[in-house]
């Protein structure tokens, strides 16, 4: 058992499962690739609906060193929804702004978006061991349903019309395992994408950098911390960045032209560390190099998430460069928005075409997400003589014109909408308020639980916001609903109403909006009605909606006819 700062490594040994010669005698419903966060927040998401997964982990341990750290507030609402939040709450270190440095000036103090409605940090840092460590002990509080089989490699597969046939090896015997979908989790350099021939495409970048986290114990407050042209990297870019127990993630660049192998050495590492904690005041501390990694921007992406009953998520599927913390976070997008697409097909709610909107939305997702870590990316490490020239010139303004400052911004990732999505519903008549394909705007309610917000209403359903001011339906908007709640798909109903006494039951609840906050934020009007997908994005919206425009709804959702 091995240690960093406060975390200790548990090894898991690998073990077989009851084999007929070298053939599982158990068949799945989805075999996940790649334990890591996507892999294993799928297998939660699935989970939630009852759908049992296998998850094919090669390693023995959860991961070393910080890796992704930093998890946004809709990140943390999924995580939420998993059922997995409290640790990272407890453990993760919150943080909503940073600061940018050009040479020996600060240039730029940005705040994310925060306020007195939020449930949520905008962003909290946590190293990955953490995040995966959180993530297994939910699944190992369901392991009817998550089979997590460490030490297992994943060394080819096959194709049919209903699933897969996996080839794995684990303690040194190989056997096959056969599943309805396999789900490719396994990163960056996926074997399931190799295997099938395919390819990223995309904008790769020649600029390198050296990852270092480092115990250094320091008061220093939790913020994203950037320096351009600095001392103790003249010419270059560095990043710093704090953790729990006292670990320090910090980035540097390195030339292009640099041996990646050379510039990894402890003696070279530790040489540039002392230099910049010597630049920001930190060098009179004792500090310890704990890990060290390299990396090259990218970003790239396949052409389509789904190649017959294998999918894709996560670093399989794309590549984002690390600059506005995009590359988990999207890949817990990957995992929400799949989850439930999958589980209503297994379950045999939906249309197997559902899942060619999994592919739609989730391209689009990387597109908008693509577009601004491009920016981000050409701005720290500059592509061509003339971006650096650009570069140095809008840094050089920035000390005395603080309105240029804003293009040291990092454009900290963001909340995706699905606009153009083909699922999306009805959206006409709204002065105000979320639109289709939109994450709903934060509000606090009063509920039967207690204080609560808007985002804790969405669950492994579909969800329909009604509003009414006493909290009293019009006869034939209460019928339509109650044809929906409790059926096939799950269908919840949430009343908002002004006034009157939050109460709950298993397919209804009324909350209070005292202030009036919803109702203003989402323009809406007495009978409007909100239905949210599963993942919680909204579907449609109306107001005085009928039976039969509900059940459309569901169907369209269902992909049915």
């Amino acid at each position: 058992m091995s240690s960093i700062g406060g975390f200790e490594f548990t090894r898991h040994p690998a073990r077989l499962p009851a084999l007929s010669g070298t053939r599982e005698l158990q068949r799945h419903r989805v075999a996940i690739v790649g334990g890591g966060p996507v892999g294993l927040g799928l297998a939660l998401a699935l989970a939630r609906w009852g759908v049992p997964s296998v998850v094919i982990e090669s390693d023995h341990t959860v991961c070393e060193g910080s890796r992704a750290i930093c998890i946004s507030r809709r990140s943390l609402e999924i995580l939420d929804q998993l059922r997995a939040l409290p640790p990272f709450l407890a453990t993760g270190l919150p943080w909503a702004g940073g600061r940018s440095f050009y040479r020996g000036d600060q240039i730029l103090h940005f705040t994310m978006p925060h306020d007195e409605r939020q449930k949520l940090p905008p962003m909290i840092n946590i190293q990955q061991y953490y995040i995966e460590q959180f993530l297994v002990e939910a699944a190992q509080r369901q392991p009817e349903l998550i089979d997590i089989r460490w030490g297992t490699e994943l060394i080819g597969f096959e194709q049919q019309a209903d699933g897969a046939t996996l080839q794995l090896r684990a303690a040194g015997t190989g056997y096959s395992l056969q599943a309805d979908w396999l789900i490719a989790c396994d990163g960056g350099q996926s074997f399931a994408r190799r295997h099938l021939g395919l390819k990223l495409e995309g904008t790769a970048f020649e600029g390198k950098y050296i990852i270092a986290d480092i115990e250094l114990a320091s008061d220093y407050p939790t913020e994203r911390r950037a320096w351009f042209d600095p001392s103790s990297n003249p010419g270059y870019t560095v990043l710093m960045h704090k953790q729990p127990d006292d670990v320090w993630r910090i980035d540097y660049q390195i030339p292009d032209d640099a041996d990646l192998d050379e510039a990894m050495q402890p003696s070279r590492v530790t040489a540039f560390i002392r230099g910049h904690l010597e630049m920001i005041g930190e060098g009179h501390r004792p500090w310890r190099l704990v890990w060290t990694s390299a990396y090259r921007a990218g970003a790239m992406t396949l052409a389509d998430y789904r190649h017959g009953r294998v999918l894709f998520a996560g670093n399989a599927a794309h590549a984002m460069p690390i600059f506005g913390v995009r590359g988990l976070n999207s890949g817990w997008d990957d995992a929400f928005n799949l989850s439930w697409k999958l589980a209503f097909v297994l379950r045999g709610w939906a249309a197997e075409r559902l899942l060619d909107t999994y592919t739609e939305e989730r391209v689009h997702g990387f597109r908008v997400n693509a577009a601004s870590a491009i920016k981000s990316t050409e701005f720290m490490a500059p592509p061509s003589r003339g971006f650096w020239l650009m570069r140095e010139a809008a840094l050089s303004l920035a000390r005395a014109r603080p309105e240029i400052a804003s293009v040291a911004n990092p454009r900290q990732t963001s909340t995706i909408a699905y606009e153009h999505s083909s699922l999306n519903l009805s959206g006409d008549g709204f002065d105000a308020g979320p639109p289709p394909g939109a994450v709903p705007d934060e509000c606090p309610i009063q509920a039967a639980a207690g204080g609560r917000h808007l985002s804790d209403l969405p669950g492994p359903h579909f969800t329909a916001l009604v509003f009414a001011a006493d909290g009293v339906l019009e006869p034939a908007l209460d019928d339509a609903l109650r044809r929906l709640e409790g059926g096939d798909p799950p269908w919840r109903s949430v009343i908002v109403a002004l006034r009157g006494e939050p109460a709950c039951d298993a397919r209804r609840e009324h909350v209070v909006d005292p202030q009036g906050q919803a109702f203003r934020r989402y323009g809406a009007h007495e009978g409007s009605v909100y239905l949210l997908r599963p993942d919680g994005h909204v579907a449609g919206r109306w107001h005085r909606p009928g039976a039969a425009t509900l059940q459309a709804a569901v169907a369209h959702l269902c992909a049915r006819p």
